[in-house]
């Protein structure tokens, strides 16, 4: 999860993350329009071969990055977001820099979803430490530790498959 106009790190942490779970052969689930962080993250994944990103997309129809491949189309505008947070194991928040993601890790740390900040602000990193209730609430400095967190904390391993 991230904005749409993010910074350049925070593009860049998106796009390696991405590639970094599909090489686990994980689903790689965005807010599936092509810019910011969901693109990146889309386009980092597509970079390994047999790799499979999911979408979920505000409007009736059209609007998805060249990056997804399978696009469900909800209607529900913003709403959207708990579809997003509903159907992740773990949500991955690159950079909270708009309400759209501070909502969606919000919905996260409600539903009881294991949430990983990427390089949090300070002001985040509060916030959400004082709302986060019993869900859990974890922090990385860098991709590659993001998901050494997913595995390690999570007890989420590699899937064994082949591209």
């Amino acid at each position: 999860m991230g904005a749409s106009e993010p910074s350049t790190r925070n593009l860049e942490d998106a796009h390696e993350l991405g590639m970094l779970l599909a090489q686990r052969g994980w689903i790689v689930l965005t807010g599936g329009r092509p810019e910011g962080v969901m693109g990146a993250a889309a386009a980092g994944a597509k970079r390994i071969p047999g790799s499979i990103t999911l979408g979920i997309l505000p409007g009736t129809t059209g609007g998805a990055g060249p990056n997804v491949d399978v696009a469900i189309f909800t209607g529900m505008g913003e709403a959207r977001n708990a579809i997003n947070v509903l159907t992740s194991d773990v949500i991955v928040a690159a950079g909270i820099e708009g309400p759209g993601t501070l909502s969606e890790v919000a919905l996260a740390l409600k539903a009881g979803k294991p949430v990983l900040l990427l390089r949090p602000s300070n002001a985040a990193r509060e916030l959400f430490q004082l709302i986060r209730g019993d869900a859990l609430l974890l922090e990385a400095q860098s991709p590659e530790q993001a998901v050494r967190l997913i595995e390690e904390e999570l007890g989420l391993a590699r899937l064994q498959w082949s591209p």
